[in-house]
């Protein structure tokens, strides 16, 4: 399985979103079933929101020889780095990309000694993927009950109701 990551182009931003779209509205179908209210009038993630990760960070595309299998944006100020997006299309899951990907993205990023990222409370094997296989800890729960946050996340979420339910990771590189 030859794995890599190749700088995203601009003319592929626009089916960048759309896959990572794509790719949350799968988890949350699973999560919710295909009539739950979450999928009925809005994207699990906003084009914005996705805009502002890629703006505010290096974007990747994630290839499977030469086929275009998900994304990663990250954002790195000297030694802490956050993980914006990261997707991997439903079609190729549980065949190892996600941890190639990762262990790729920590080598790229060596000098990273702290890395944190924000995820769904509702996608499973997300949790299972960051906690169990990538050595991340939640820290946090963002929630109706709690909004306040020590995040390193540094760009604005275009709406409130995005990050209810998100708990918010954290991974320690020693």
């Amino acid at each position: 399985m030859n794995v890599f990551l190749s700088p995203l182009e601009d003319d592929d931003r626009e089916q960048f979103i759309i896959d990572n779209q794509e790719a949350f509205s799968f988890g949350a179908l699973e999560a919710f079933g295909f009539c739950d209210y979450h999928m009925d009038e809005e994207e699990i993630i906003s084009k914005e929101t996705v805009d502002q990760a890629i703006d505010a960070g290096v974007a990747y595309r994630i290839m499977l020889d030469e086929n275009k299998v998900g994304g990663v944006v990250v954002h790195v100020r000297e030694d802490v780095g956050v993980l914006t997006i990261f997707f991997v299309k439903p079609i190729v899951h549980n065949i190892g990309i996600g941890q190639a990907v990762w262990w790729l993205i920590e080598k790229m990023y060596s000098q990273v000694k702290i890395w944190e990222t924000m995820i769904p409370y509702f996608e499973k094997h997300t949790v299972h993927f960051y906690v169990n296989c990538c050595g991340f800890h939640i820290v946090e729960f963002l929630n109706g009950f709690h909004r306040a946050s020590g995040s390193t996340y540094d760009y604005k979420i275009t709406d409130e109701d995005e990050i209810d339910g998100m708990f918010i990771l954290r991974k320690a590189v020693i």
